[in-house]
């Protein structure tokens, strides 16, 4: 499970995110450097650190490495709430909570989401139709205790 990035591993890893390509310590260390006083070494160990920890690879291109990501800006978003969702003692109510946060284009993005899930995900039994899960069963009871 990812640990969530530090604040220049985020910057760093941002970049490459954003251009989606093999990326040197030089082209990130430019980039940076309009908006902050930066050193070389600190962006090449802040990478070196990424390879290691497993977020980028990297490939020898002449004198320089090149770094490429290992995964998704959306994939390691997914993972941190993954991980703070099943620290709950609660779920539903974390997930009540954090739906509740929730302004209406992002709940607009979920429903999406969900129904592309629903989707493409084979039918898991369980319930009868039209009947509530009951995950969410458990959340309404939640959401209203708290009214």
């Amino acid at each position: 499970m990812p640990r969530q990035l530090g604040e220049l591993e985020d910057a760093v890893m941002t970049r490459v995110w954003q251009w989606n390509r093999p990326v040197t310590v030089r082209e990130v260390l430019e980039d940076l450097q309009q908006e902050r006083s930066i050193a070389y070494t600190t962006v090449m160990t802040v990478m070196d650190n990424l390879h290691q920890k497993g977020w980028v690879r990297r490939e020898v291109s002449g004198r320089a490495y090149r770094y490429t990501a290992v995964s998704t800006r959306a994939a390691y978003s997914a993972a941190l709430m993954n991980e703070a969702w099943s620290k709950s003692d609660n779920p539903a109510a974390a997930l009540v909570a954090f739906f509740g946060m929730m302004s209406a284009e992002q709940r607009e993005a979920l429903t999406d989401a969900v129904r592309i899930v629903q989707r493409d995900t084979p039918e898991q039994g369980g319930e009868e139709p039209g009947e509530e899960p009951a995950a969410g069963r458990a959340a309404e009871g939640e959401a209203g205790a708290g009214r």
